[in-house]
């Protein structure tokens, strides 16, 4: 079934989608998820410069910018739509560059990101094993890359915090909506990591997010 939803879903959002997804990320249970991993990505790294794969309309790059203003933060998305969304939630924000590109071949040279992110977007990706091994070609030695994404099997302790925080409806919608989205189970994830130039990877969860944490040795 994974495979098959592969195939038919589309990587990138297309228009008028991605009006849609803008609008559904600035709601609270999307900000609650951003703000958490902006707390979690900058206990890894506070300087420097971050790449976001995936960044769709910016809003985790919003979050950093409010509380590293200092750090340079850059985002690419495959959706032209999407770029066009982020670049208008970004303007005038000197230290955010949005650019189109793929996660199996972003635009960036070898070892000039002293740390990588996607949020809830490596489930898209067509060649999840190039893109990750893309992620550790433009990552500084020593970085870390930290892959937040939904999966087709979160725990009920999880989902029961989730319902006291945010309701039964939104969490019933997102329980419904991980039979549409082609999401990796937890074991699945972490096979994947397997096959790529990390090799291993440790794991955690923050809210309903499943938490990948890759270093390059």
């Amino acid at each position: 079934m994974l495979s098959f939803l592969k195939r038919i879903h589309p990587e990138s959002i297309p228009w008028p989608g991605s009006v849609f997804y803008n609008a559904l990320s600035s709601t609270v249970i999307f900000q609650r998820h951003y703000e958490m991993a902006a707390d979690d990505i900058l206990s890894y790294c506070k300087q420097g410069s971050l790449l976001d794969v995936g960044t769709g309309p910016a809003r985790l790059l919003l979050k950093l910018h409010q509380k590293v203003p200092q750090m340079k933060l850059v985002g690419i998305d495959s959706s032209p739509a999407m770029v066009v969304k982020a670049k208008e939630n970004t303007a005038g924000v000197e230290s955010i560059e949005i650019k189109e590109g793929n996660a199996d071949k972003i635009p960036f040279d070898d070892n000039c990101f002293d740390i990588v992110v996607s949020t809830v977007s490596m489930h898209h990706w067509k060649h999840p094993v190039a893109g990750l091994n893309e992620v550790y070609r433009v990552l500084k030695t020593g970085g870390f890359a930290l892959v937040y994404d939904l999966v087709s099997d979160t725990p009920q302790s999880i989902l029961a915090d989730c319902r006291r925080e945010f309701g039964k409806f939104k969490t019933t919608l997102f329980w419904l909506h991980s039979f549409e989205e082609p999401f990796y189970s937890q074991k699945s994830f972490q096979a994947l990591i397997q096959s790529t130039l990390f090799g291993n990877c440790q794991t955690k969860f923050l809210g309903l997010m499943y938490c990948l944490i890759l270093k390059k040795g």
